[in-house]
Parts: structure tokens; C-alpha cells; sequence
């Protein structure tokens, strides 16, 4: 792997990265059409040792791509993405492996996460067979695992099958199954989005207790403000492909600066029936990603749009504790 000089306090490490998609072929190409969606444009940021960072945004902002790329589970087209200080980009192999222990993905649907055929006790000594643990250390290991992400009397359930579990015990297998090679990283992709509203507080505090009991870093990825508040330190507002706002969650729940910040914000529901919702900020729909506006690529939807951003694409600048992506600042 290719070695950068290492920032001690600084796990991942991700420059000017892209990830574009053919789509449509040739007769999309024939009608004028894009043939090319970025998911990922040009996105730039480091993640601290222990620091818990939200990705945020609206569903195709790129924010399950971006998470994707972190954990080589797709192949950048451009960009560099460092972990530890060694680009990941070109790691095969052993050295593949050894990554792959240090950074785990906690799913999203934990009915689709793990194989029905399986039981939890084979599904959680696979990672530890394809680690080259010794077996005489599995048992335990899965023990400890069940255990640290709270199921009770985890002993009971290494014999059954998934479909015997309920949503929030098995989404506690998948986490289990996420810690159980004791990774240093853990990119959390939406999972309590498939669970019913009564156990999802559970599993969110289940997350937090283990990440600061482990020092984890993490990602979370949702479009979901509240959660990320709950659970993030940090926070990375995306759209279509790019950054437009990075900050202190709380920072950037109180006094959102990017317009797309600040409709988000606005979108969060209210618990009180007699308080209305101004409408939204922004125009309504996405743009189709094959076709993203000129310069910003917000600017369609922004109330404060004006001819320079349409013709220059803003760029991260720093504002006060965050960095904004808008000519506004």
C-alpha cells in the first residue's frame, strides 16, 4: 500500500474521491442523455481516531456510496481514500484481509444480513474461520460478542435460526457480527431504519455504549437528523455527490449555514400536534443525477440562488467551527 506521512490523531483519510457510474448505454447516449451518474464528486474530509461522524442527506446523495468506498467495497474512479496512512486502493491480498478486520460494516436489514440457513452460532464463527482464528478461541469469542452488544442469556440463541429471532435481536447479531474481529472502524449504514420505533431507541443505545466502550471511529449513515444528533459528534451534510456542510452536530442543528443545512433541519417533525411546519426552503425534487445543474448543484432548489452559482461550483470553505460549500460565505 502506498504510505502518506500519518497524522497520529487521524484514521481515514479522504481526498478529492469520486465514484461515477456508466448507466443507461447507448440509447441514453442517442437521446442526449448523460451516460454517467456521480455519486461521489470530488468529496474531501478526515475522520479523527474515535471521532463518530453522521453522513446525512436526502436518499441519492451518495452518502451509502461514500460509505461504500470506505470500506473498499467499491472501487473508487478517482481520489484517494487512506486508512491508517496506507491507501486502500491498491490493497489485494493478505493485505485485503488485514483490512477487512479492521474495518466492518454494520447492514441495514438485518433480515437480509445474514443467511437464513445459517445459525447464529455459524454466523458469527464465520468472520472469525475466514480470520484464521483458532477454533478453540471461537466459542468464546462469540460469547463475548453477544454479550457486549447486550442480548441476554446469549447462550440460548447460538442454536437458532434467524427467522427465530425478532428484528431487534437479530439486528444485534449483525452488530455482534460487525465487533466480534475487534475492528477499529465500523461504517453503520441506516440500521435501525427497518426496525418498528419501540426498539430502535434500544439499538441506538447499544451502538453508543459500544463505540465508546471500544474507542470505535465510526460512520453512520442516515437521513434521519435527530438520529444522527443521538448518536454523532460530527456531522457531513451531502448532496448529489458533493459536501455542503461539515461541523459539530450541535453546531450545526442549532445554526445551520448551507440552505440544504438549514431544509433539513427545517424537515425535522415537531412533537406537538398544534404546531405547523412552514413549507420547506427549497424547491421540490431532486434533479436527475445523470444531468446535475451547472456550478453548485444546488441551485435549483436554493432560495438564494444568484448567476455566480450557476456558473462556479463552490468549494468547501471554512465558517466559523464548519466548513461550508456555498458562495454565500
Amino acid at each position: 500500500m502506498n504510505m502518506v506521512t500519518k497524522k497520529p490523531d487521524v484514521l481515514v483519510s479522504v481526498f478529492d474521491v469520486k465514484l461515477h457510474y456508466a448507466v443507461g448505454g447507448t440509447f441514453a447516449a442517442m437521446r442526449g442523455k448523460s451516460t454517467v451518474v456521480k455519486a461521489v464528486d470530488g468529496v474531501s474530509f478526515d475522520i479523527r481516531r474515535g471521532e463518530s461522524v453522521g453522513l446525512l442527506g436526502e436518499s441519492g446523495c451518495g452518502k451509502t456510496s461514500m460509505g461504500r468506498l470506505l470500506l473498499k467495497l467499491e472501487e473508487k474512479t478517482g481520489g484517494t481514500i487512506h486508512f491508517d496512512g496506507e491507501e486502500i486502493g491498491a490493497v489485494r491480498g493478505r493485505g485485503l484481509k488485514k483490512f477487512r478486520s479492521k474495518a466492518q460494516l454494520i447492514f441495514q436489514n438485518p433480515f437480509d444480513a445474514i443467511n437464513p440457513r445459517f445459525t447464529i452460532r455459524q454466523t458469527l464463527a464465520e468472520p472469525l474461520e475466514n480470520a484464521d482464528i483458532p477454533k478453540r478461541e471461537r466459542e468464546a469469542r462469540i460469547i463475548t460478542a453477544l454479550e457486549l452488544v447486550k442480548l441476554p442469556e446469549p447462550v440460548q440463541f447460538l442454536d437458532r435460526y434467524p427467522h427465530h429471532l425478532s428484528g431487534g435481536q437479530l439486528q444485534r447479531v449483525v452488530m455482534a457480527r460487525a465487533l466480534i474481529l475487534q475492528p477499529e472502524f465500523v461504517v453503520a449504514d441506516e440500521p435501525v431504519s427497518m426496525l418498528d420505533v419501540s426498539v430502535r431507541a434500544g439499538v441506538l443505545n447499544v451502538f453508543r455504549d459500544v463505540r465508546d466502550r471500544l474507542g470505535l471511529t465510526a460512520i453512520y449513515i442516515s437521513h434521519d437528523l435527530a438520529l444522527v444528533r443521538y448518536v454523532c459528534e460530527r456531522t457531513i451534510v451531502m448532496y448529489l455527490g458533493r459536501i455542503m456542510e461539515d461541523g459539530p452536530t450541535e453546531d450545526i442543528v442549532r445554526e445551520p449555514l448551507h440552505p440544504y443545512t438549514k431544509a433539513l433541519v427545517a424537515a425535522v417533525p415537531v412533537p406537538n400536534p398544534d404546531q405547523s411546519h412552514e413549507p420547506l426552503p427549497i424547491g421540490r425534487g431532486a434533479p436527475d443525477p445523470r444531468n446535475p445543474p451547472s456550478g453548485c448543484v444546488f441551485r435549483d432548489r436554493c432560495p438564494a440562488a444568484h448567476a455566480r452559482c450557476a456558473a462556479e461550483v463552490p468549494h468547501p470553505k471554512p465558517v466559523g467551527t464548519r466548513t461550508v460549500a456555498c458562495h454565500l460565505y
